[in-house]
């Protein structure tokens, strides 16, 4: 097992850590045109079953991303205006990335899998003047385009639809050389979008220092990245903070090369691509962890995989799945813990200082990170509060990470502080040593009977049960108590399901949370469910859920 438990280099590493961010820093340069005279440096694997495999060199991405900004200038593209991607992995992202930044515009990624209203609520309230797309996304676009008056032009890479232009025929004529713009370090690069669990989406606006910011949590969790042979790979789509902040941008800032795959994830599939690419380092969500963990228990009896470190994020990783990436992939998982508002602030480096189980980690060097009340002071050692990261870190200088603003909405930019913390949302505790625990979302946490209730730990402990492949927590009203326990139960595959073997379970589920948790943490109720409600990045929409048991409710 990799890791020396043993071993606590952290406050050296936080306290001594210094930023140094450059005034000028664009992530373009940063991220492929320094590496772009290593003609053979490797940028992106592209593993496609249905147009074959491809290998795409830096230099081969510095030269398509320098004919796209000549034909997104001559489009009228300028600094400033935004330009949405959507696109699943493939090069075209990247590219698209780097000819943004080249420009000066800022760059807006967007999932293939929104449907068209969230689409064009997000075309209308950027009001993008261009889109970038392929087949997957553009029959959406095609149709709301109508709709979003803003959009003057619409980039087709592979399919072709009415008024688009076709990326090929758009870069083939175009010069192989591109003047970039100059850019401040605190000048705008991304738009990124919140999942809008709690309300409409709002456009969080990222400076290209973002991308700084995160990098001491992106070398920490990946076990100090790079070394010399690692190979990136992670399923996270790259339009979100998780697939583009956490994985794709960080491994071109440090010129190493990044598996890019569009087939669907499965347990198989991901063991046979980290072994195909001796993928050395990943970020694996906790669903997809524990997917993986059921399906095949011991995948190291079957592949021959190199990992070297694992990193998890957007929901708690559990020691259920801590403890099985340690016996069955023989590496210690680096749990992390961030917002598209301000990313990679709390986490573990399991070489550098020890992991404990069910923790999120320590505050990363370079982030003044606590744990305050409603009245925005911090609270005492095991008390939950809300995880607030301060404008500066604690030798007083400002943090890179932190996003802009809200886009056109200063009310709830404002309404994101208290003083000089910007507060995430999310419940924890801190312990005597420094080490956050997740308690869930500020909305998610409820009362049952007059005890507080977080409903990760409880979902943590069902997990741990042979015949739970997920569960999900919420309250479920009642007259008496205010709110029962309510589990929403994905059983593993092959479990037998009938009415007898149901309320058999039911009470075996119930008796094995109520065997390690407290008494009044076992869920009242369960219910078998296919599978649960889950946003593109990977965490499961317990709020859909909460909403069906309060209409229930409702109806009795």
């Amino acid at each position: 097992m990799r890791g020396h438990r043993n071993l606590d280099h952290y406050d050296h590493l936080y306290q001594n850590y210094r930023w140094h961010v450059p005034a000028d820093f664009n992530i373009a340069h940063w991220c492929c045109t320094r590496w772009a005279n290593e003609p053979d440096r490797i940028a992106i694997y592209m593993d496609d079953e249905k147009d074959g495999d491809q290998i795409i060199t830096y230099a081969e991405l510095q030269l398509s991303a320098n004919q796209l900004s000549q034909a997104m200038t001559k489009l009228g593209v300028t600094r400033g205006d935004r330009v949405a991607i959507v696109m699943p992995q493939r090069p075209e992202v990247a590219i698209a990335h780097i000819a943004c930044h080249q420009i000066g515009a800022i760059a807006m990624p967007m999932s293939v899998l929104f449907g068209p209203d969230a689409l064009e609520y997000r075309l209308q309230d950027s009001a993008a003047s261009l889109v970038i797309t392929d087949q997957a996304g553009l029959p959406n676009i095609s149709g709301i385009r109508a709709h979003c008056p803003a959009l003057e032009f619409v980039i087709a890479v592979d399919g072709k639809g009415v008024n688009t232009l076709d990326w090929h025929d758009l870069l083939k004529n175009e010069p192989t050389t591109f003047n970039a713009v100059s850019t401040q370090a605190s000048d705008p690069a991304l738009l990124i979008y919140t999942s809008g669990t709690t309300g409409s989406p709002k456009g969080a606006l990222m400076p290209q220092s973002a991308l700084l910011g995160n990098l001491t949590g992106f070398v920490a969790s990946q076990n100090w990245f790079p070394h010399d042979d690692d190979v990136f790979w992670s399923p996270a789509d790259w339009a979100w903070t998780g697939g583009l902040m956490d994985a794709l941008l960080p491994a071109l800032y440090f010129g190493k090369p990044i598996v890019a795959s569009r087939a669907r994830f499965s347990a198989e599939h991901a063991f046979t691509l980290m072994e195909k690419y001796h993928v050395t380092n990943s970020f694996l969500f906790p669903t997809a962890l524990k997917i993986m963990m059921k399906a095949v228990p011991s995948p190291r009896k079957h592949y021959q995989l190199k990992l070297r470190a694992i990193m998890s994020a957007g929901e708690a990783v559990g020691d259920t799945v801590f403890n099985w990436t340690q016996s069955a992939l023989g590496v210690t998982v680096n749990e992390m813990f961030g917002q598209t508002e301000a990313n990679y602030i709390v986490g573990n480096s399991a070489e550098k200082w020890p992991a404990r189980p069910g923790s999120m980690g320590r505050p990363y060097p370079g982030h003044r990170v606590a744990v305050i009340n409603d009245e925005g002071q911090p609270v005492n050692a095991g008390e939950i509060g809300e995880v607030a990261l301060h404008r500066n870190d604690i030798h007083g200088h400002p943090d890179p990470v932190i996003f802009l603003g809200y886009w056109n909405n200063a009310q709830a930019t404002t309404d994101k502080y208290s003083g000089d913390w910007l507060r995430t949302g999310d419940l924890a505790q801190i312990d005597a040593d420094g080490y956050l625990w997740y308690r869930g979302r500020a909305d998610d946490m409820f009362k049952s009977a007059g005890y507080r209730i977080g409903p990760s730990e409880i979902e943590n402990c069902l997990v741990k049960h042979a015949a739970v492949a997920n569960a999900a927590v919420v309250p479920k009203p009642d007259a008496e108590r205010g709110n029962l326990i309510k589990a929403f139960v994905v059983l593993t595959e092959g479990t037998l399901r009938n009415s007898t073997n149901d309320s058999a379970l039911i009470v075996e589920l119930q008796q094995h949370v109520r065997g390690l948790l407290a008494p009044y943490e076992y869920p009242k109720e369960i219910e078998f469910i296919d599978s649960l409600p889950m946003t593109t990045t990977g965490k499961v929409q317990r709020r859909v859920l909460r909403l069906l048991e309060e209409e229930r409710a409702s109806q009795t």
